[in-house]
């Protein structure tokens, strides 16, 4: 199964990192840093498939030598580079499908170098490298280590790519760098599938996220390559492990969700009309209703009391004196309030 694999990450100085030994080690060559004099040599290393410089069109056929020699290459980034802190290098590190063969892999990767030359008018060292023995025998991959800055027959000119200032981006009228990170993920998705098409391979990769495929699934726990190293060794390594038990709490939190969501799709809906246990256990009490039994009461009592005494004037008032019994009635109903408030 093809997986889409893609990290752009910097060589910088802030890190403790040099290109020239980048490029030493991914290339498998022997190089001098001219800055400290520090010797890397690689050359014993059997894992590297191909390596290759790849430089803008522009150049094609001129006399630019020192853009071609992997020591002068990386030592001229070295040099131009003069803060403690500098990024002297970007890399692009890709994962290539196994299930192209070695040619087509490195095909694959050669294309890619080559637009990224084109694209950022960068150099472009390209290395591919193959499972070491032991390792995962899925594992070809391709580093690609750039210059920051414009290759010119001088020199190295003006920072570009994902390396451009944010106010050059704007005043180019470029995407700002989130979007080109995205851009350059969707371009070598689009090659990777180009490539197994034509290779007859049914296999596709995809440079979203699993949400955005509609795929409801927890993505795997990115383990730092650092850690991933100690435990080849034998150490342990306590940010593995908390990433790894991380990601099966959120696989069994999903798990417990698709449940509890799954028994309430199950639930038989109450039918209309229904009551609930407390509203048949408990009388409806409608202040209305006890406002006019008040007012009935209270005139049969008067009546009562009035046939008693002989009083006339106590009997309900009919047809003109209707108003009056309504006035009456409005005293046992503000007694039947009182009674309600206690």
């Amino acid at each position: 199964m093809a997986i889409f694999y893609m990290q752009i990450s910097s060589i910088a100085r802030s890190t403790g990192r040099r290109a020239t030994a980048a490029a030493a080690y991914r290339s498998a060559e022997r190089i001098r840093d001219e800055r400290t004099g520090k010797l890397y040599n690689h050359i014993r290393r059997r894992d590297v498939l191909h390596a290759e410089i790849f430089l803008p069109s522009q150049f094609d056929g001129v006399a630019i030598g020192w853009a071609r020699d992997r020591e002068r290459l990386w030592n001229t980034a070295e040099r131009t580079e003069k803060g403690y802190n500098s990024r002297v290098a970007r890399e692009y590190q890709v994962g290539l499908p196994v299930e192209l063969d070695p040619a087509q892999q490195v095909a694959l990767a050669r294309a890619f170098s080559r637009e990224i030359a084109e694209r950022y008018k960068v150099a472009v060292d390209l290395a591919v490298h193959a499972p070491r023995p032991g390792g995962d025998p899925r594992n070809f991959h391709a580093h690609l280590l750039t210059t920051t800055r414009e290759v010119t027959p001088a020199g190295l000119g003006a920072r570009t790519g994902l390396d451009m200032p944010p106010v050059e981006r704007h005043r180019h009228g470029l995407p700002d760098l989130r979007q080109e990170f995205v851009n350059m993920r969707e371009r070598w998705a689009t090659l990777t599938n180009e490539a197994l098409r034509e290779a007859h391979v049914a296999a596709r990769i995809d440079h979203r996220s699993l949400a955005a495929q509609g795929i409801d699934r927890e993505p795997r726990p990115a383990i730092p390559l650092m850690h991933l190293k100690m435990e080849q060794r034998g150490l342990r390594s306590e940010l593995a492990e908390r990433l790894r038990a991380e990601y099966r709490e959120r696989v069994q939190m999903r798990q417990e969700r698709a449940l509890a969501s799954a028994a309430t799709k199950h639930v038989a809906p109450e039918p209309r009309g229904a009551q609930s246990p407390v509203s048949n256990s408990l009388p409806v009490v409608n202040p209305e209703e006890i406002r006019r039994q008040a007012v009935e009461a209270w005139l049969r009592l008067r009546s009562q009391e009035a046939q008693r005494t002989g009083d006339p004037s106590r009997e309900p008032a009919q047809g003109k004196e209707r108003t009056g019994q309504e006035r009456d009635a409005r005293e046992p109903e503000q007694h039947a309030q009182s009674d309600l408030a206690l």
